[in-house]
């Protein structure tokens, strides 16, 4: 099979990842092999290959196969399967599989699990023709949803819904969202279901005329504007949604989120200087777990929420990377083997 490998983190201007074939993986007993139709490409994909994330000890093998957001078909069946057909169209998500037995897992959070493995972080991952997946952790895709479009669902879509539930939105209630890229995008489409009044903060015009699309009643254009001033006119909001990989955007959105309202962060940012006598409350979000995954497949079923995305083949994913690091991709890239 055809896959991209990283040997050695590397910057994306150094084309870390080489494209190689490699014999097709067998399933072991509880495991499916799935036929990789699409792979979204992820900032935090990034992160990793570029070795920002050395130092937590990720990737945790070499060579790895990166890529976590995925939809195929299965074509061979291991041992101990149960419910699931070969030629059945399925997503995979980051979260790959976990013990089952935690105190996280045992509340409904596998993605929190200690011993969890990563997609593409810990286990090889969908930058390739095939993959090996766990069966528990697998989820069947509606035959109304193109495989292309549906990949984003299995990170940023999973990511988004699980930021929203954080921020206890509902009708009447404000939010910003900072960084309208492959989540950020998700992020305020799921909000306004949620009956909430969205503003959309962004460095990019283009991301900005996603976000307007897609339904934010204001969009802010960070490079040229005051987001901070902006929303302070307003009254501030409710609620604050930081998908901006920026320490400045976290400050701002602490800054706007008005007395008792909640600031969600899902990237990594270091914070500045936070008023506690104001009761504000940070909160941190990742991923998602399988029941939040199978929520969002819902809405993406019902029509409630798409996918903005454009489509590459894997032969190009150095391309693409370098591209998603200078904020030229349209919120979503996805990879076609």
């Amino acid at each position: 099979m055809k896959a991209a490998l990283l040997y050695k983190p590397a910057p994306a201007e150094k084309d870390p990842l080489i494209i190689e074939d490699l014999p097709v993986p067998e399933p072991k007993d509880g495991q499916v092999l799935v036929k990789v139709e699409a792979c979204g490409v992820c900032r935090s994909n990034l992160h990793m290959i570029e070795g920002d994330w050395v130092k937590y000890g990720l990737p945790s093998k070499s060579p790895i196969i990166p890529g976590h957001e995925i939809v195929g078909k299965i074509s061979e069946i291991g041992r101990g399967v149960e419910g699931l057909d070969i030629g059945q169209r399925v997503g995979i998500q980051p979260l790959w599989t976990a013990c089952g037995r935690c105190e996280y897992c045992l509340k409904g959070f596998e993605h929190l699990c200690p011993s969890k493995k990563i997609t593409g972080e810990t286990v090889d991952g969908g930058y390739a023709e095939y993959i090996l997946a766990d069966w528990r952790y697998i989820y069947p895709i509606p035959d109304n949803l193109d495989p292309v479009e549906a990949a984003p669902l299995f990170c940023p879509g999973v990511t988004a819904y699980g930021a929203v539930l954080k921020a206890e939105l509902k009708p009447g209630k404000r939010v910003a969202v900072f960084g309208i890229g492959g989540v950020g995008h998700m992020v305020v489409q799921i909000a306004k279901l949620y009956g909430a009044e969205v503003i959309a903060v962004s460095r990019s015009e283009e991301h900005l005329k996603v976000a307007e699309e897609l339904g934010a009643d204001l969009t802010i254009n960070s490079s040229t504007s005051d987001p901070v001033g902006e929303i302070k006119k307003l009254g501030g909001v409710d609620a604050s949604i930081v998908f901006a990989p920026s320490d400045i955007a976290a400050e701002q959105a602490i800054k706007v989120t008005k007395p008792l309202g909640t600031i969600v962060i899902g990237v990594h940012v270091r914070l500045g200087e936070f008023f506690f006598h104001e009761e504000k409350r940070i909160v941190g979000s990742v991923i998602g777990s399988r029941w939040m995954m199978r929520d969002v497949i819902d809405l993406a079923r019902a029509g409630k929420i798409r996918v903005v995305c454009e489509k590459h083949p894997l032969e190009k994913v150095n391309e693409v990377l370098k591209k998603l690091k200078m904020g030229k991709v349209r919120a979503r890239a996805v990879l076609v083997p």
